[in-house]
Parts: C-alpha cells; structure tokens; sequence
C-alpha cells in the first residue's frame, strides 16, 4: 500500500472545480437558473487525462513499464472515435482490424462523451496526424490552454510522487498535442501549483505573503521566459502581488488575454489573489468567466480553489446540475485510489477488486 498524504475530499474538489469553472466559461459565469450546466471539451479532455493516469498506474502495477503518456495518447484517441472523428482510423489503429471491443474501459460509456461541447483543433490535428508529439519533436507550435486545463488533475500526482518524474510525464502529456514550450511549462506550473494545494493548509497565503527583501513566492512563476507576457514579468508581479485588491474585470483581460496556457495560469493566479476564500468560490468563477477565454481560466482557478478547500466549497446547488458531475467524481476518487491503494493488484499482488482492470485496462 502506497502513503496516502492527501485528502478525498480535496482531490474532488480538484477535479470537480475545474469542471465547475469550465461551465462557468459556457455560460460567461451567467448561471442558468435551472437545467444542467454544460460542460466544455476541455473538461471531456480532462476526463480521459484522468483516465489514463488510473489506466498507466495499472499497466505498471502489472507489467512493472509504463510510458505514461503514452497511455493517456491512448486515452485522447478513445475521445476522438467517440466525438466521430475518424473513426475508422482509430478503430483500426488499436485492434489491427480484429474483433476486439474498443473503446474499453467504463468511460468510453458514458454517452455525454460523444456530444460535441466545444472545438480542440489542436489535439484533433495531432491525433488524426496518428503521431504523438514530444518536447524534442513537436507536432505542432500550438500555445493553447489545453495543454494546461486538461492536465490539471495530474497535479495529484505530482503531490504524492514528487515533482521530479512527474514534471516530465506533465510536459511529456502536453507536449503530445501542444508543442510551444510556453504551454508545457505552463501545464508543469500548474501542476506544482495544484500539488501544493492540496498540501497546505492555507495555500494561498503563501503565494501572497513575503517579508522584505525576499523573492516572492509566484515570482518563480513569472519570470521565466516561458511565462511571457506582451509587458514584461514586473507589471504582472506587481498586480499578482495585491492580495485582497478589488476584482477588476479590466486587469483581468490584460493579464490573461487569450486562450493560451499561459494566460490560464495568470489568469487563474489573479483571481485566486482576489478570492482567495472558500467562502467566494462562486463569486470567483462568475469573476474567472469574464476573462477573454473564460473556460480556461476559470477551469484553471476552480482546480486550485477546489484544491485548497475541497468539493465542500463547491456551491452544491451548481455542481449538483453539472454535467458529467458523477462521472468526474467517480474518476477522481478512483485516481486516488488507484495511486494509493492499488485495487486492482499487480503483478504479485492480488486485486482486491476483481472489476478493476475491466474498468481500467493497463494499456
């Protein structure tokens, strides 16, 4: 049995924040009164991240190698045949024509998965390209948020593992589809960032809170190249380092003005620094929508947020009319689970759950 050193309920609230906020985006944090609330492709990608996480972890219980990314290449191909596109293609690259079930796996079941929610023209050229890009060997100079948004839960990861494999599976899995170093680097800040709040207890003083003369801690963030932004790492500082100024919808669309990983990451920073609370986390939303590209924004903010106080402050009069809320909590339970206690067996462990594999073939 692995350590387990990180909360149930935190991680639920990873996963489920960041749907929350992409729904958030759909509607320009303008809840509908009643309905369910939709959510966008990036949170269908973020699912089959986590599915393949789970389904990497199994392969290395089992075969003791894995290439993670590799799995979760195989996990966004599985999206793909079920969105419609070339499915022919796919169908015959993973069963080589034989009569194999494909799809597999519960989650290719889910039928809100073969509804279109939105475009992912990045990840769609690199898979029906048939070749999964590296950071060494791009397959394409996408900057997108995806890269970011969709990879947010690996931050679990990165908590109970360390940061040192798990930065390179991080860039590995973003650079599959999105090869601008900004974006990979972008989706490893992310990530250290989700780590470290699901392992404080009051993680965002820290990023707020600094004595004289002393780095602070987002600068790290900021100023590396791969970070950009069109003023400069010091502006950006300066309006990151405002804790509790008032939300500014006009600060927030210069911090983050497009929809690519790095304005996410920025973007989501500001408006955790302006509602930081667990008590504000609606009100932090509807905010993270108004951005330019609201989805990535508020998805990236609702991870951390969720993250750092867990699903508890979630308003549950929203997440209880989120789509794909079951499916997205079950997932990220069983990430936790699979991580720390490895159900399924191993190798020379016996399953203790003998659906396991069905579930979640190591492949």
């Amino acid at each position: 049995m692995r350590n387990a050193t990180v909360g149930e309920t935190r991680v639920r609230g990873l996963v489920l924040g960041a749907a929350l906020g992409d729904a958030a985006g759909v509607v320009r944090g303008r809840w509908p009164t009643e309905g369910p609330l939709r959510i966008g492709v990036g949170t269908q990608l973020a699912a089959f991240t986590v599915e393949g996480a789970i389904r990497a972890s199994v392969r290395m219980d089992h075969k003791g190698i894995c290439h993670a990314p590799s799995v979760i290449w195989h996990a966004y191909c599985r999206w793909a045949f079920l969105q419609g596109i070339e499915p022919e293609w796919f169908s015959e690259r993973w069963t080589h024509g034989r009569d194999d079930r494909w799809p597999d796996g519960w989650l290719a079941r889910v039928p809100a998965l073969r509804e279109r929610r939105g475009s992912a023209p990045a990840t769609v050229a690199a898979l029906t390209g048939l070749t999964q890009g590296t950071p060494t060997k791009p397959v394409t100079g996408s900057r997108g948020a995806h890269a970011l948004t969709r990879g947010l839960a690996l931050g679990v990861l990165h908590h109970l593992s360390g940061p040192t494999g798990c930065a390179a599976a991080v860039r590995e899995t973003a650079a599959l589809t999105h090869g601008a170093p900004e974006a990979q680097e972008a989706a490893v800040a992310a990530a250290g960032l989700v780590a470290h709040c699901l392992a404080e207890d009051d993680p965002f003083r820290t990023w707020t809170a600094s004595r004289v003369g002393e780095e602070h801690p987002i600068d790290a963030l900021v100023r590396p190249p791969a970070m950009p932004h069109p003023a400069g790492p010091d502006p950006v500082l300066d309006l990151l380092k405002a804790p509790g100024a008032v939300a500014d919808h006009g600060q927030l669309a210069w911090i983050a003005p497009d929809a690519t990983a790095s304005s996410a990451l920025l973007g989501a920073l500001l408006v955790v620094s302006r509602f930081p609370g667990r008590d504000t986390v609606d009100a932090a939303l509807r905010f993270a929508a108004g951005a330019p590209d609201g989805s990535s924004v508020a998805a990236t903010a609702g991870a951390l947020l969720g993250a750092a106080h867990g699903v508890d402050a979630l308003p549950v009069e929203l997440l209880s009319r989120l789509e794909l809320g079951w499916v997205l909590d079950t997932l990220a339970r069983d990430l936790l689970q699979q991580y720390v206690d490895s159900p399924g067996g191993g190798e020379y462990l016996p399953a203790r759950d003998p659906h396991w594999w069905e579930r979640y073939p190591g492949w």
